[in-house]
């Protein structure tokens, strides 16, 4: 069985983890109807001009037929009514995703890591959006064929800032703009109004700490969002306080630690966790009979909380409010 840390880990994380492991120690509104062609509608044609994280790219108009190479960059796409020709593991976004769902029939292009050129080609898109995560030699074939939008991940100095970078810049090249407005308003009233709901039930600056992990060998590992990941951000907004203080990558504000390692989470903190029906899990099963995690505070208290499956950690605004509507429901029951 393939592990969480092999299936739904950005691209340059799957290899970074091991690394970490030596150093580390909801309601929403209802998506876009997403199809099998484009859904996008341009509210403008003629050239436009978008700089990414490598630089300037021009197209000669607003991009319709896009193929998108990373589950974040499809989430975008979608909320903005854009409904990718192509995809990178189509099956694993609807397994790790699905605030915004995507047609299962879309086509499949390969993995996230390894996408398929030809494939990509046969279906004459004019424009491929991938991350920087994707090694720069395999973006460069590509864009020997057709404009490649390649924009970080995520960004551990301003997660926030990231995500509507992000979206405003595809909004720019699909000539969905206005969406990306209405969008970012939207996410913005429902930060707000979560933050009043907290302060309703007298939970205002709540201690939280969030996690996800895998079993491998029959042993657990822990990775940890630190305030720099994208949901740590989101968090923040909210005025919810996250005590976990280790080190996470510049990237996504991840780090990894075990079973003993959270033994330095205090008490009083409402520890939320991401799993999938589609693997172990890590915390209900891996560590149901270990002492360590039974005489943690927060196992002790009853403040562990799964959150619902198919939240995308690293997606757009709609898994940052589905997974706060889904904290939110947690830290005030």
């Amino acid at each position: 069985m393939r592990t969480l840390r092999a299936r739904a880990l950005p691209v340059a994380l799957a290899t970074a983890a091991a690394a970490l492991l030596l150093a580390g120690c909801g309601t929403t509104e209802d998506a876009p109807e997403a199809a099998g062609t484009p859904s996008g509608t341009p509210a403008a044609s003629g050239p436009v001009t978008v700089t990414d994280d490598r630089g300037t790219v021009t197209l000669d108009a607003p991009a319709t037929r896009v193929v998108s190479l990373e589950w974040g960059l499809t989430e975008n796409l979608l909320t903005l009514g854009v409904a990718p020709v192509g995809q990178a593991d189509t099956k694993g976004y609807n397994t790790w995703d699905t605030v915004v769902p995507l047609d299962p029939e879309t086509p499949d292009v390969g993995t996230r890591g390894e996408p398929s050129l030809d494939a990509i080609a046969a279906l004459d898109p004019d424009l491929v959006v991938a991350t920087t995560d994707l090694p720069e030699e395999v973006i460069a074939q590509i864009e020997k064929q057709v404009p490649v939008v390649a924009l970080k991940g995520s960004d551990a100095s301003d997660p926030i800032g990231q995500m509507r970078r992000t979206l405003e810049l595809l909004g720019d090249a699909t000539g969905t703009s206005a969406a990306a407005d209405a969008e970012l308003a939207a996410f913005d009233a429902k930060v707000a109004d979560a933050k009043a709901r907290l302060d309703a039930a007298g939970k205002a600056g709540a201690s939280y700490t969030m996690a996800d992990g895998w079993i491998a060998d029959g042993a657990v590992s822990v990775r940890m969002y630190t305030a720099g990941a994208y949901l740590g951000g989101v968090a923040e907004l909210a005025g919810l306080t996250n005590v976990w203080t280790g080190e996470g990558d510049p990237a996504y504000g991840l780090g990894v630690t075990d079973v003993e390692g959270l033994t330095a989470v205090p008490e009083g903190t409402h520890f939320l966790y991401a799993a999938n029906d589609s693997e172990d899990d890590p915390f209900a099963d891996g560590l149901k009979d270990n002492a360590v995690w039974k005489q943690l505070p927060f196992v002790e208290a009853g403040d562990v909380h799964r959150l619902p499956d198919g939240i995308w950690m690293f997606g757009g605004p709609r898994s940052g409010l589905a997974w706060l509507d889904a904290a939110v429901a947690a830290i005030t029951e």
